[in-house]
């Protein structure tokens, strides 16, 4: 066998074992009802896109849209965009998170596609099928984002919408609490890394029993770019509140913001190759 046939399996093997680790570890939080696997409530459905889309990037209404939640299971994102007329599609590594967004749709009537696959493997759909992916934070549970870009980027029409959002580079960085006697937080991982993060204790930084992956911006921000789309905007979700109690989630987003969320359009491809890699804010 070849050297290279033999990084190949490698490759697979570990694959492999990243994805049912993380499986296993999701269908587990789903059993526990930790609040990432909490339906939508009827508040937020009652003006569902205002609840999905603060910053007003969907424009006025998504009815009829197509719409991918991408490793979006639980219950929460199905709801919500079904409810605003999208025609719904989730996929999801966790049958246990699945089951959630199966009986959600039963109790309210929506029709939702579930397939129980990787975020990096969407070859059962059509090219360009989507007009919107919704990928909440998930890419942490990947080593390499790059197939995840490229996969989104093939099953959305051209001029069409991926909404991402992931967690900061410098958030998984950093120390999860503030040093004792001492109003600082550290920086305990080095920003150039390969393989999963240590464990961390459950928070709402970190999720319990999974494998995450620090990814730098450059491999963020340069591969959406590199798969065709074109950046929009970007926001940082405000978590932080200065009267927050010292080492509370609240208080340390003071210090480091959490979260990016991301608007990008798939290039028309046309224009692709003069496209590829710009960033515009409008």
């Amino acid at each position: 066998m070849s050297s290279a046939e033999n990084t190949d399996l490698e490759s697979q093997s570990a694959r492999a074992t990243y994805l049912s680790h993380n499986a296993k570890a999701w269908d587990a939080l789903a059993r526990s009802g930790v609040p990432l696997a909490t339906p939508s409530s009827d508040a937020e459905l009652k003006d569902p896109l205002r609840t999905v889309d603060p910053a007003g990037w969907l424009g006025s209404s998504i009815r009829g849209w197509r719409v991918l939640c991408l490793a979006a299971g639980g219950g929460r994102h199905s709801a919500l965009y079904a409810a605003a007329g999208g025609l719904v599609t989730v996929v999801d590594i966790s049958g246990e998170m699945l089951a959630l967004d199966r009986a959600v749709a039963t109790e309210r009537g929506f029709d939702v596609q579930l397939v129980q696959t990787s975020m990096e493997d969407l070859s059962m759909f059509p090219a360009g099928h989507f007009d919107l992916v919704i990928h909440p934070v998930s890419t942490c549970y990947v080593p390499n984002v790059e197939p995840v870009f490229r996969a989104v980027a093939r099953i959305v029409r051209p001029d069409g919408l991926y909404i991402s959002q992931h967690k900061s580079p410098v958030s998984l960085q950093a120390s999860p609490s503030r040093l004792r006697l001492s109003a600082t937080y550290t920086l305990d991982e080095p920003y150039y890394r390969d393989g999963p993060l240590p464990p961390a204790e459950p928070s709402r930084l970190r999720e319990r029993g999974t494998l995450e992956y620090l990814h730098r911006w450059e491999q963020l921000i340069g591969g959406i770019c590199r798969a065709g789309f074109v950046i929009e905007d970007l926001l940082e979700p405000l978590h932080a509140q200065s009267d927050a109690a010292p080492g509370t989630f609240a208080d340390r987003a003071k210090y480091v913001a959490p979260y990016v969320r991301i608007k990008a359009r798939r290039a028309d491809s046309h224009n692709a190759t003069e496209r590829r890699g710009q960033i515009m804010v409008l």
